[in-house]
């Protein structure tokens, strides 16, 4: 009886023991927040232009001709002798490098500034200005090098390029292919540079309330580092997990067939 009782322990703490832990699972207890308050966690958010951001940006109206001042060509020099090939001029987007004091130099206009608009706030300041020379121009400014740099425990780290205006920790962890079960989901920090000032924040993705959180939603050139777990908290790799319950299911094998042995023993003994 008591062979019995222990093997059923053993086995009880076999399967604790391949629970997922619970410092693994996002967004703990997210079931009881009530509406209300995902309501109030609920956030809007537009990325804003900064110092060092590559624009490309286009302006068309109902003349072509009209705007061709405001469209210069990209022109691609040859490496033959002068005068042996013509020089080709590409119609790919000019683009503009925002400077140190947040302005562009665009053709006609002379400098813009345009660090701390929208890309839309951009392209309606814009049109204004070149209404004066042309009948309802229409300004197109997007973004190219919006990228967010993920380090440390997730299953892809590198740079992630992002197309669109809005990424949030939950994006950019998702394009890294997710963390790693070693990483500590409590304490991701983010690394921003805001104006040549560096700032870091916490994130603890298992809690609901990462949502309201003003980091929540990443800019661009952030940096997200997933530190791992401690090592005495290390969660197993599934190989390790497969390693050691192969390990104890045979252990367990072993145990029951002495086990039955044991009794047959006895049994005959007493006959």
């Amino acid at each position: 009886m008591k062979l019995k009782f222990c093997l059923f322990v053993l086995f009880c703490g076999l399967m604790c023991a391949c629970r997922a832990p619970k410092d693994v699972v996002y967004f703990q207890g997210i079931d009881e927040v009530t509406p209300e308050r995902l309501a109030e966690m609920s956030q809007t958010y537009t990325t804003k232009i900064t110092n060092d951001d590559l624009l490309s940006i286009n302006v068309t109206a109902w003349d072509p001709a009209a705007v061709t001042p405001f469209n210069p060509p990209v022109f691609a020099y040859s490496t033959v002798p002068q005068g042996e090939q013509p020089i080709t001029a590409s119609q790919n987007l000019y683009t503009y490098l925002v400077d140190q004091e947040g302005y562009i130099n665009f053709p006609v206009l002379g400098k813009v500034h345009a660090s701390g608009l929208t890309r839309q706030e951009l392209a309606n300041k814009m049109e204004e200005m070149i209404s004066k020379y042309v009948e309802n121009p229409l300004v197109n400014v997007q973004l190219l090098n919006f990228k967010i740099t993920m380090m440390g425990e997730v299953s892809r780290p590198g740079t992630l390029s992002i197309k669109n205006d809005r990424v949030s920790i939950l994006d950019a962890i998702g394009m890294a292919g997710d963390l790693q079960l070693t990483a500590n989901r409590k304490n991701i920090l983010v690394i921003r540079d805001n104006n040549g000032t560096k700032e870091t924040h916490r994130l603890d993705i298992t809690d609901p309330a990462i949502f309201a959180s003003p980091y929540y939603y990443l800019k661009q050139n952030d940096i997200v580092y997933v530190e791992p777990v401690k090592t005495k908290q290390r969660t197993r790799t599934s190989s390790d997990r497969s390693f050691t319950m192969s390990v104890l299911t045979s252990l367990i094998s072993s145990v029951s067939i002495i086990t039955s042995m044991v009794i047959t023993i006895v049994n005959l003994n007493r006959k």
